[in-house]
């Protein structure tokens, strides 16, 4: 029987998009499934990834709902209890129509920790909530090297360092994704099984010390 509940919140990077067809890696190579895995019993995680969430900003180009600080109530709610609320967004609010500043997701974050601290939970306390700075963009095979819609590779460079002064700010866990998964070339933005993978595998050993009440990083 699991003891703890972690929620994954993020978009088509959690979701599993695969950058050469678009279709979804394989259900193990998710990171939210690496992450279960390598967690055991001590925890189910549930992954709750779409493509093109953003922080708090409206696409009004899409048949779902993408703004993530409109859906995460929801979740919250029908998940509760949980234990920790991990999430990873920012890439699509680089995107030139939605915001296309890091400092704009930076404030979008931070209303999602809000969020996830004042919930009106029913079933236990307020989870703890880890703050994942995604991958940077990278260069792209494509003809042009244009990254899509008109993202900036050097905008993307500075998630880390907004979002560590966010969590410190907010007192809460932080890890940046950057130092371990770099997107495929393909788009210059999703990730390959590999890069997925190894996110999983590198929040294993920190999502362990969070659920242990650990110090935050």
């Amino acid at each position: 029987m699991y003891t703890k509940t972690v929620l994954a919140y993020g978009d088509s990077l959690t979701w599993g998009h695969h950058p050469e067809h678009g279709r979804r890696h394989p259900f193990n190579d998710l990171w939210p499934s690496v992450l279960g895995e390598g967690l055991g019993r001590q925890a189910r995680v549930i992954a709750e990834g779409l493509g093109g969430r953003t922080t708090a900003f409206d696409d009004h180009t899409a048949p779902a709902e993408r703004n993530g600080a409109k859906v995460l109530p929801t979740l919250l709610g029908s998940h509760d209890p949980l234990d920790l609320v991990i999430i990873m967004l920012g890439s699509n609010d680089l995107k030139s129509f939605i915001c296309g500043d890091v400092w704009g997701a930076a404030a979008g974050m931070g209303r999602l920790v809000d969020i996830v601290r004042t919930y009106p939970y029913k079933a236990g306390p307020a989870p703890a909530v880890m703050v994942v700075a995604p991958p940077h963009f990278c260069e792209t095979d494509k003809v042009g090297g244009t990254l899509p819609s008109g993202r900036s590779i050097a905008e993307s460079q500075k998630f880390a360092g907004a979002y560590q002064l966010l969590a410190r700010d907010k007192n809460c866990h932080f890890f940046d994704a950057s130092r371990v998964a770099v997107p495929s070339p393909v788009d210059g933005v999703h990730l390959d099984a590999a890069n997925t993978r190894a996110i999983g595998t590198a929040l294993v050993p920190l999502v362990e010390e969070i659920l242990r009440g650990g110090p935050h990083d």
